[in-house]
């Protein structure tokens, strides 16, 4: 939107899903504004519909036309993107805006100027915004690496990929620009060097069509993994004076250049350590982003209100002098993922969501309760927030809000983000965007059961089916003291625990299902059962030799066929799911003897694509 006069606003039409839809659902609430939801089959009755005033059945999210008709018919006087999906997608606001209805973003022009890295790259040189060096992609020097290549189009890590020898480098390529179109309609790549130990460290900015600029001071989102955020931050730790300031000036400078108007985050890689910081550009997101919730906690504002009154004309609510930052916040994402099977995605039947904490936290989540959890989308199940005076006291904080959760009936990384953020390495801040994805310590290591779960699961399961008073499991006699009533509690691989049930001790939070049980306990989700000496332990499906589709999704490549001879570690090819390239690789050294899919199929999770026989 460029024009300066105001235009009221009185029906929101929110294109996008989950907890990113519930938020902005609840802004136009809070703003005495109707909202109007889009929906795909799959989230008929998921909570941004429910919550919203109106819904609208659409094909898909990303359909420009679909969901512009949507908003036509639904009497929208504004589309509010959210943030993924078309939020981004310069066609798309031209379309809202030739349909006559508020894009609440900046301009389709401004968008795909600086929604491409390789444009914005070139406009942040022209506002003196230090820069990395940039290499052409078939032409990459020997001695440039490591280097980093990524889609030119979009963000949110899809597309990106380090590599640092000159061997891996067509690989990288060709899975880069297949994730790139995949997720962007668009496979064009930059390549540029890849600083090592850098900082993730954005600056969120802001303008109005009044031609004002101000930043919201800045967010540390250093703790990464390949290249997807998974904790951030506000302020960012440790950062020098005088860098802080650089990076501000530079942003703000960026956008007027531009005539940036609406939300938008202009980010950067800082390197080295403080007393000797250095930073370099790496691109502009032209919309809200996911962790926004950390800079309101510390500003004290709504920053999609703010867009909501940008969008309708209104100047800025505060300059630049009366924005502050007061204390600090923490965020961590939480994600359908396994982080002890390499964070494999997960997706599935939740039997319960539930969200804790105290006062001093917010939760952003896409489910609540029962629910189900589809591969057709990202992984992100929530977000939970903490502040406090000091980043030691919102840690503390969040551990607290992670404590008073539990999502049980699939597998999350709930557990293992809460040992994150109270690590050693995290609080003492030494994370940095590579250091997850090297990191190979105690913490990809899954927990062994707590006895808090053992506990639970014993209460639960030792639950009589006889509820008569003859039928209590309480050990109770007549002629002494009460037994201990003992429950023989077992994992999935059979290891079994005796647990002797007392109501006195502290134990989890836990959910049953017939014979089964999810404990959880500080985000940590164990599912045991009774142990049955007559059951079989679980085993896989699957032999040793077969390559297994990890979850629903579609073959995007095949790289061996029948006959060639592989060694262990080998990448025979790769599925897609929930927005994700899953690498099939050799479980050994040998021959392939069977290819049981082709590029483009959808197949099952457990689907057998590759088998290789084992070298005698």
């Amino acid at each position: 939107m460029t024009e300066t006069t105001a235009r009221p606003i009185e029906t929101v039409l929110v294109a996008n899903r989950g907890e990113i839809a519930r938020r902005v659902v609840s802004a136009c609430r809070a703003a005495g504004l109707r909202s109007v939801a889009v929906h795909t089959d799959l989230d008929v009755a998921s909570l941004h519909v429910a919550e919203a005033d109106d819904a609208v059945r659409v094909g898909s999210y990303l359909d420009v036309a679909e969901v512009v008709a949507a908003a036509v018919a639904s009497g929208a006087d504004a589309v509010h993107p959210g943030y993924g999906f078309l939020s981004e997608n310069a066609g798309f606001a031209r379309a809202v805006q030739e349909a006559g209805l508020v894009f609440v973003g900046p301009s389709p022009e401004v968008i795909e100027l600086m929604g491409r890295k390789d444009r914005a790259r070139d406009v942040a040189e022209r506002a003196g915004v230090p820069v990395t060096p940039r290499h052409d992609v078939d032409d990459v020097p020997p001695d440039a690496y490591p280097v980093l290549v990524k889609a030119a189009a979009g963000g949110g890590g899809k597309g990106m990929h380090v590599v640092r020898r000159p061997e891996d480098l067509a690989g990288a390529v060709a899975t880069a620009r297949r994730e790139a179109a995949s997720s962007f309609g668009d496979d064009t790549l930059l390549v540029e060097a890849y600083v090592e130990g850098g900082r993730h460290v954005e600056v969120q900015v802001f303008g109005d069509t009044h031609g004002t600029v101000v930043h919201l001071f800045e967010r540390d989102c250093s703790a990464q993994r390949r290249h997807q955020k998974v904790v951030e931050e506000a302020p960012a730790p440790d950062l020098d004076p005088a860098l802080r300031d650089l990076l501000h000036r530079s942003s703000v400078a960026l956008c007027e250049e531009v005539g940036y108007v609406g939300a938008g985050t202009v980010e950067f890689l800082v390197a080295g350590a403080p007393g000797d910081q250095t930073a370099y550009f790496l691109e502009m997101n032209t919309r809200l982003q996911v962790e926004h919730p950390v800079t309101e906690q510390v500003t004290g504002l709504d920053l999609v209100q703010w867009q909501l009154d940008v969008a309708a004309g209104r100047p800025l609510p505060l300059t630049q002098d009366e924005i502050t930052c007061t204390g600090h916040a923490v965020e961590v994402r939480v994600y359908a993922e396994d982080p002890y099977t390499g964070f494999l995605p997960q997706a599935g039947h939740v039997l319960d969501a539930r969200w804790g904490g105290q006062q001093g936290h917010e939760v952003h989540a896409a489910i609540e309760g029962e629910a189900h959890v589809s591969s057709a989308y990202d992984p992100m199940l929530a977000k939970l927030v903490a502040h406090g005076p000091d980043r030691d006291a919102a840690i503390d904080t969040l551990l607290d809000v992670v404590d008073g959760s539990a999502v049980e009936g699939i597998a999350t990384n709930l557990g293992w983000v809460r040992r994150l953020v109270d690590s050693a390495p995290f609080r003492s801040g030494e994370v940095h965007t590579g250091w997850l994805d090297a990191y190979e310590g105690p913490l990809l290591a899954r927990p062994d059961v707590a006895p808090e779960a053992l506990r639970a699961a014993a209460l639960l399961l030792g639950e009589p089916e006889d509820t008569s008073p003859f039928g209590r499991g309480d050990g109770w006699r007549s002629a002494g003291p009460p037994n201990p009533l003992v429950v023989h509690v077992a994992e999935p691989d059979g290891t079994t625990h005796a647990v002797t049930v007392d109501r006195g001790h502290e134990h989890a939070d836990a959910t049953a299902r017939g014979r089964r049980v999810w404990a959880t306990w500080q985000g940590q989700t164990w599912v045991l059962e009774q142990a049955d000496a007559m059951r079989r332990t679980l085993s896989a499906a699957a032999g040793d030799a077969d390559v297994v589709a990890p979850m629903p999704g579609s073959v995007v490549a095949l790289d061996v066929e029948v006959g060639d001879v592989v060694v262990e570690g080998q990448r025979l090819g790769a599925v897609e799911a929930m927005k994700m390239e899953l690498a099939l690789v050799a479980p050994h050294a040998g021959t392939v003897t069977h290819v049981g899919a082709t590029v483009g199929d959808q197949v099952a999770m457990g689907h057998v694509v590759v088998h290789v026989e084992e070298s005698a």
